[in-house]
């Protein structure tokens, strides 16, 4: 009997870790060139949410998301805005539907954000932490 629970426990903590592993941590990026510093996770979620389109410092602020489905995405979205990648896009639809916003542009995956976001001061976007290199800067780590 004790040696199934201390089995069960084990097995219970194996399988947190193992969930705690799949999550990657996110970099919230921007170009190498940019001016912009650090933001807050409130600050990335209004960008991202299209509640503001400037950076703090003032210059405009275009996100860049990630292929639908991608885990970056619904890691992002879960761990910035408290909404699930599904959540966030029934949130747009809504928006679009009322003319009222359009989603940010969507790209594939951590290359290709990276890319797009090196060459360009103005845009903001996410990718895995291990996937950043000189060519963007990190602005919020999750």
């Amino acid at each position: 009997m004790k040696t199934k629970i201390i089995r069960t426990a084990l097995i219970g903590f194996a399988l947190a870790m193992g969930a705690q592993a799949a999550q990657a941590e996110i970099a919230v990026i921007v170009s190498a060139k940019s001016p912009v510093g650090n933001l807050s996770g409130d600050q990335v979620s209004q960008i991202f949410l299209g509640k503001s389109n400037n950076f703090p410092g003032g210059g405009p602020a275009i996100p860049v998301d990630q292929a639908e489905g991608s885990a970056a995405r619904e890691d992002f979205y879960t761990k910035v805005t408290g909404k699930s990648a599904a959540q966030v896009k029934a949130y747009w639809s809504k928006l679009i539907f009322t003319g009222k916003g359009q989603p940010p542009k969507e790209v594939g995956g951590d290359k290709d954000v990276k890319k797009l976001i090196a060459d360009n001061p103005n845009m903001v976007g996410y990718i895995e932490k291990g996937a950043v290199d000189g060519s963007v800067k990190v602005i919020l780590s999750q």
